[in-house]
């Protein structure tokens, strides 16, 4: 293992993708005493959430989006990050026609992306950043924001890049096989009923394929602080009964733990300067300079 200290910027788009793609592989290099820092491009405003954590909860911040900046905190502070940014933007939803720009702020969707890439190109610098973790074409299930985490982080690299000649940041593209997460996904559907707003049949056309992947991360040894950054962002497992049950992250959140192990325990991700054919890495910091 290379025993130099690495820098890891993990970019997301919302408050609690962390704990979904990222979290172990951010914890296990935490833990192995790299530097992580988190960049979340939005506040989340538009997630699903109960009325209580809506009115500020037991925060007291008076709005979903501080809640959920709040949330991200806490679960930074489990997986050993070392530092938190939030670019700016406003959440951009998933369904339907996107609402219009709140008062001072850009949905996501409609930034552009050279003015976002310049923002995290700053952070990538400032940082001397080695690794940059961030999404596939697809977005992964395809939500617009995360599409555009795409678009804003592969331009941040270029951009990062071209101002230095000693730092190149890798991009990592955080993805799920298609065929592994769909064969999960029906494993725990038989022992735990999903909400309905969960489609499984989703994970059969997103994501990435399997031919596709470049870096396998075993993250079993860090699934206790992977658990706690999902149970970090508890408004996202909240509703308020006519939500139709538990939350798809409270669902999560209750799946025995080995079967959590087992699903959990393993994150992946593509190179797009690689090929899969040379053989899958286990190690995100694995080759660089």
């Amino acid at each position: 293992m290379d025993a130099m200290t690495r820098t890891l910027v993990a970019f997301h788009a919302h408050p609690d993708d962390e704990a979904l793609l990222t979290s172990g592989t951010m914890a296990k290099a935490a833990a192995a005493g790299h530097r992580v820092v988190l960049v979340v491009a939005t506040d989340g405003a538009l997630g699903l959430a109960s009325d209580d954590f809506r009115r500020g909860g037991e925060d007291g911040g008076g709005d979903l989006a501080g809640v959920r900046l709040a949330e991200t905190q806490r679960s930074a502070e489990a997986l050993g990050v070392d530092h938190v940014e939030w670019l700016g933007y406003a959440d951009s939803g998933h369904d339907g026609p996107v609402p219009e720009d709140p008062p001072g702020r850009v949905r996501f969707c409609r930034a552009p992306v050279e003015q976002a890439a310049e923002r995290l190109a700053a952070i990538l610098t400032t940082e001397r950043a080695d690794v940059l973790l961030s999404y596939d074409a697809r977005g992964g299930y395809g939500h617009r924001d995360h599409v555009r985490v795409h678009e804003v982080g592969a331009r941040a690299a270029e951009i990062a890049r071209s101002r230095s000649t000693t730092q190149s940041p890798r991009v990592l593209e955080a993805t799920v096989p298609r065929d592994t997460i769909a064969r999960a996904v029906r494993l725990v559907s038989k022992v735990y009923r999903f909400p309905a707003e969960f489609d499984p049949t989703t994970f059969e056309r997103s994501f990435t394929a399997r031919a596709d992947i470049t870096h396998r991360v075993d993250v079993r040894r860090h699934i206790a602080a992977k658990r706690a950054s999902m149970r970090a962002h508890a408004s996202q497992a909240s509703n308020d009964g006519s939500q139709g049950g538990d939350r798809t992250l409270a669902a999560f959140l209750r799946i025995p733990r080995p079967l959590y192990d087992l699903v959990f325990g393993r994150e992946w991700f593509r190179d797009p300067d690689a090929k899969a054919a040379d053989g899958i890495r286990t190690d995100i910091f694995e080759g660089l300079p």
